[in-house]
């Protein structure tokens, strides 16, 4: 176990944000290459002539979700439960 005491703790939460998105990203890329190659052997294997590519529909629901994950880890940092609590602050100080 680390000793994330001397670590800056927003760093060290938005480090294993990062890293989860990468592995969330790793899993995305080898399960789909696996859908992909179950669909190319099966339509081998079948001789079928129809264009029915269906992995698109998984990996494109899939990828919406990974999407919002790169997001929120890349770009949306904001912090909404600190922002609610400085706003409550700043209403309480009002009254």
């Amino acid at each position: 176990m680390e000793n994330t005491e001397d670590k800056n703790k927003e760093l060290w939460e938005l480090a294993q944000a990062r890293a989860g998105f990468k592995v969330h990203l790793t899993v995305y890329i080898l399960v789909n290459l696996f859908l992909w190659a179950v669909w190319y052997f099966t339509t081998i294997i079948t001789e079928e002539k129809t264009f029915s590519y269906w992995p698109v529909y998984p990996m494109l629901g899939w990828g919406i979700g990974l999407l919002f994950h790169y997001m929120r880890v890349y770009h949306w940092t904001i912090n909404w439960t600190e922002k609610e609590y400085q706003k409550l602050i700043k209403k309480q100080n009002k009254n």
